[in-house]
């Protein structure tokens, strides 16, 4: 069997875990990698490979068909982070899942707000009510805490020229 190297993030925890799973690993190997690991998960808790829109299913003998090598797994309360963004005088939300990059969400707010691509290049997202610009390849369940499943952006210029 083949291994590949996970990377395990659970909610309001920080740090990722590594992790080692078969290339046919199922849900139940996942979650022993879980427990192993010091994770814990319940009912209320929603898993997540990667970025992707749903969590894995609760039956345990599925096989995670989108395993990867260096994948991140998201172990989370939120099914769907509550995700607004504002630009100027607009303001729009829309709900992402929690392995959802800070580029993915810029781009949504780029199409809703039909901003030109030029203009869009010089723009980031901060967080709301602070200086705070997390990396593109931030996910949204790093920028929220294990109560709160929302997270607010301002569309903002990455650099302001005065003169």
């Amino acid at each position: 069997m083949n291994k590949i190297t996970v990377f395990l993030l659970e909610h309001g925890r920080g740090d990722l875990i590594e992790g080692i799973l078969d290339t046919t690993a199922t849900v139940r190997d996942l979650h022993e990698a879980l427990a192993k690991a010091g994770i814990e998960f319940d009912k209320d808790t929603h898993i997540f490979l990667g970025d992707a829109e749903e969590p894995l299913s609760g039956n345990l003998g599925d096989v995670l068909r989108e395993l990867k090598d260096g994948v991140r797994i998201h172990v989370s309360r939120c099914r769907r982070v509550a995700t607004t963004v504002n630009y100027l005088e607009h303001s729009d939300e829309h709900r992402f899942s929690p392995g959802t990059r800070v580029r993915r969400v810029k781009e949504w707010a780029v199409r809703k707000f039909k901003i030109d691509p030029k203009d869009a290049a010089e723009h980031v997202l901060q967080l709301c009510n602070s200086t705070k610009r997390p990396s593109s390849d931030t996910t949204l369940q790093e920028l929220t805490d294990n109560q709160t499943c929302a997270v607010c952006f301002d569309l903002v210029p990455e650099k302001r020229v005065e003169g």
